[in-house]
């Protein structure tokens, strides 16, 4: 075993260490029954599982590991908190290919798991295998089951009847180029009046999807579409996602809309919230969009200019209520038809993606005032995390102000204005998001630091998240004065709070493959970079251009003999007194790494 376990526990203070002997053969996160030993003076808690509750996980991708002419195998696996590997009694799956197994049996801490092979995935570097290895070991599914696929096929229809229609209102999609289901469309009309009719119409998934079907399940099971790098994988089979349900141009389709009547400046004065059937006139892609409001001119060149300035509005407003801006740089890769990287740049940044994201966050939060009963919420960060986050701005040179015992949003859009453009900006941004809390689902109405808003929802995409559809249902129930179940609602808010976070993963880990991927292709050459963590091992250092990590091994820092300063974020050499430290520019070399760790190996220039 690699090392200890910390058993966390609601009857104890502080977490309980448990010696590697005396773990049993419980894994991370498992739900276990603990002993504690018998405790010294000032020593922290120690105890030994003596029961495993519930196994948090029982299937794990790795590599099938075969000598010549055996008839059993072993899979070593991807996850290094799975700390043994698993024996599999059969020689079914070739040496060095990836496969998903499942542990059937392990009760003795001394024998390595029995496990049977579910899935094979491939050969070890192969595009396919890895992708597939990064979504299963995540716990997320791949394909349909064929009776989900079945029940989907046979929907279809888009009924007119008791909708309101929206089919003569000048009505587009703005979405990235090589987008394929569409979520949202808006529609705007001037009025009589003088006023402006807004419509931000949702694609009306729930009445395609009726609860508790298998379609239904399998959704709830998905939670989120899973954007990868080279592919989606999506929570509606695509004969939904990218057809019936997707809001395509000159098509009619059923959405549930949210209708604001406003002036010139943007300010609201009456609202609409109802089912519809609407009829997009075109699907502009964000760049078509912004050339039109930049020239002045094309197809419905008064919609996109009055929606540009309604929006900025909306932006300025956002800014000075003290919303959070990360305004974080978004990687894109060009892959050959095998999936290998050509190039790595920066996603280009418009306004019409912070137009459309403006509407959004409109639709949302009114449907949240409006109707409450489940919440997108961002709670204030922990006591501990603004602590440790003032104690790191310190060490670096910066400060920020409390409001009592709390950081306020305000305050941190000053750090960030602070920082920017400087070196050390995406890692004082890193650190402050690690500091927040997670934004969650909840039936609870806990507000949302971050867009400093006092009510909240997900709304606008329930083609790709399982909690916009429950809040299409929910508001669909109130309207009809139906009574709505607040148990099923709290249960599914956990559910995909909890999934949010593997999914989260699974596409970091798919740039994280591909950065290194195409990192590898160029060894031997020299970076610029930023130091981005310190440790007793070494530095780990963050690639200016291509946003890749890597450690600079400490053994291969020879000029000097180097030790920690844990409390400065430093290594300091003890003859020449060389420091380096957090957020230090620095040149490198890549001299290796690995696909299958995705890590990177540097040496100092």
């Amino acid at each position: 075993m690699s090392g200890s376990g910390y058993v966390e526990s609601e009857e104890m203070e502080d977490d309980v260490k448990v010696d590697p002997l005396f773990l049993g053969t419980a894994l991370h996160n498992d739900k276990v029954e603990i002993v504690l030993h018998p405790q010294g003076k000032n020593e922290r808690p120690q105890g030994e599982v003596v029961r495993i509750i519930e196994r948090n996980k029982t299937t794990f991708v790795g590599t099938i590991e075969r000598k010549k002419d055996q008839n059993f195998s072993f899979l070593i696996p991807d996850d290094e908190r799975m700390y043994t590997d698993i024996f599999i009694p059969d020689a079914s799956v070739e040496n060095g290919y990836k496969a998903l197994v499942e542990i059937v049996e392990w009760d003795d801490q001394k024998k390595n798991p029995e496990g049977r092979v579910v899935k094979a995935l491939g050969k070890k570097g192969d595009n396919d295998a890895e992708i597939h290895s990064i979504v299963l070991e995540k716990g997320l599914p791949l394909d349909f089951p064929e009776e989900v696929v079945k029940e989907a096929e046979e929907i279809g229809g888009v009924p007119l009847e008791g909708r309101s229609d929206f089919r003569e209102v000048p009505t587009f999609t703005i979405d990235p180029a090589d987008a394929k289901d569409y979520d949202d469309a808006i529609s705007v009309r001037k009025l009589e009046s003088g006023e402006y009719e807004v419509g931000v119409h949702i694609a009306d998934v729930s009445y395609y999807v009726k609860e508790d079907t298998a379609l239904d399940n399998e959704a709830r099971k998905r939670a989120f579409s899973i954007y990868l790098v080279d592919r989606t994988i999506p929570m509606l089979p695509e004969v939904l996602s990218n057809n019936i349900c997707s809001l395509m141009p000159d098509q009619d389709r059923v959405a549930f809309s949210t209708v604001f009547i406003m002036n010139e400046k943007g300010e609201i004065s009456r609202r609409w919230f109802g089912e519809t059937v609407i009829r997009s006139n075109k699907c502009f892609n964000y760049k078509e969009a912004q050339n039109i409001i930049d020239k002045n001119k094309g197809e419905f060149c008064d919609e996109l200019s009055f929606l540009a300035r309604i929006t900025k509005g909306f932006r300025e407003k956002r800014t000075e209520r003290g919303a959070l801006d990360f305004d974080e740089d978004e990687l894109q890769f060009e892959l050959d038809h095998d999936g290998v990287p050509l190039f790595l740049y920066k996603k280009e940044k418009l306004f019409t993606h912070k137009l459309i994201e403006e509407l959004m966050i409109l639709a949302n939060k009114e449907v949240a005032k409006r109707f409450g009963g489940f919440y997108r919420v961002h709670e204030i960060p922990e006591k501990k995390s603004i602590e440790s986050l003032l104690s790191f701005l310190s060490k670096i040179g910066y400060s920020v102000r409390l409001e009592g015992n709390t950081i306020t949003s305000r305050e941190l859009n000053n750090l960030f204005a602070k920082i920017k453009g400087k070196k050390e900006e995406f890692l004082v941004k890193s650190v402050v998001l690690k500091a927040m809390s997670k934004a969650e689902y909840s039936v609870e109405n806990k507000k949302h630091f971050g867009l400093v808003l006092d009510n909240y929802t997900h709304f606008t995409s329930p083609i790709r998240r399982y909690a916009d559809l429950t809040v299409h249902r929910m508001v669909k129930s109130k309207l009809k004065g139906e009574k709505v179940n607040t148990e099923k609602n709290k249960k599914i808010a956990r559910e995909v709070s909890l999934r949010e976070l593997d999914v989260l993963d699974a596409e970091r880990e798919s740039v994280a493959y591909k950065q290194v991927q195409y990192m590898l292709e160029r060894v031997g050459e020299k970076f610029e970079a930023v130091v981005s963590g310190v440790t007793r091992f070494g530095l780990f250092v963050r690639i200016s251009e291509t946003h890749a990590e890597g450690l600079v091994s400490i053994r291969d820092m020879e000029d000097d003999y180097y030790v920690l300063d844990e409390e400065n974020y430093s290594l300091i050499g003890t003859k020449k007194n060389k420091r380096y430290s957090l957020g230090d520019s620095v040149k490198v070399k890549l001299v290796g790494g690995s696909i299958e760790t995705r890590r990177l190996e540097f040496v100092f220039v």
